[in-house]
């Protein structure tokens, strides 16, 4: 991620993928934030956190739709259901000494079933700050900490493995975009549905540069 403002190409233009540019097309997502489950005082950036400060991992999967159709070129996003009728994107807590991606690809099988057919792209975090006396974790930074978002090429090919200290999914789904913006948002805050829009439009703005790069 750059924080530059300008165009790469030198024209002087905003550049749509900095900082300024992103947050007036998505004000829920970079509006400050209180989860009040945690403790949190949270604000997305794009700007990625150091390592050391990243506790959870969350993926926005891109998946064949079942019948091949919609929109995007037959590409869905991944979704899970819990036995609450809560539904999340795949993803969750680093254990102790686990890479961001050894968490990726761990989450994805225990949550979804899936697994990546390629590198991930980030597109931004929470930093979080609690006013929690401890970590969640013993192991994790205090009181700042991260949540990492991502996108990636994924394919669901086996059941969620359903660990017993994990969510307990009972339907895992390849929707339409706007049909998983929705059900994210549904009940919940409307920056769910943001976060997917800011996946689709990395992806399709890296599909487009491959494309011009390929002369296409």
């Amino acid at each position: 991620m750059t924080s530059t403002t300008e165009r790469p190409d030198g024209s002087g233009a905003p550049d749509p993928a900095g900082p300024k540019a992103l947050a007036l097309r998505f004000p829920d997502l970079h509006a400050p934030q209180f989860w009040a489950w945690g403790g949190y005082d949270a604000q997305f950036s794009a700007e990625l956190p150091e390592d050391r400060l990243v506790t959870n991992v969350h993926l926005i999967g891109f998946a064949p739709l079942p019948d091949g159709q919609g929109r995007d070129g037959g590409h869905g996003v991944v979704l899970c259901r819990d036995e609450r009728d809560h539904w999340f994107l795949p993803g969750g807590t680093r254990e102790r000494d686990e890479s961001v991606d050894d968490c990726l690809a761990r989450e994805l099988r225990e949550e979804a079933g899936a697994r990546l057919l390629g590198a991930p792209v980030w597109i931004g975090a929470h930093r979080c700050v609690t006013d929690h006396p401890v970590p969640y974790r013993p192991w994790q930074p205090h009181p700042e900490k991260a949540w990492l978002w991502g996108w990636a090429e994924v394919v669901v090919d086996s059941e969620p493995t359903n660990p017993e200290d994990g969510e307990a999914v009972v339907e895992v789904r390849v929707l339409p975009a706007d049909a998983a913006q929705e059900l994210l948002a549904r009940g919940r805050d409307r920056w769910w549905a943001e976060l997917v829009a800011l996946a689709v439009e990395s992806r399709e703005g890296r599909a487009g540069a491959g494309e011009r790069a390929t002369g296409v």
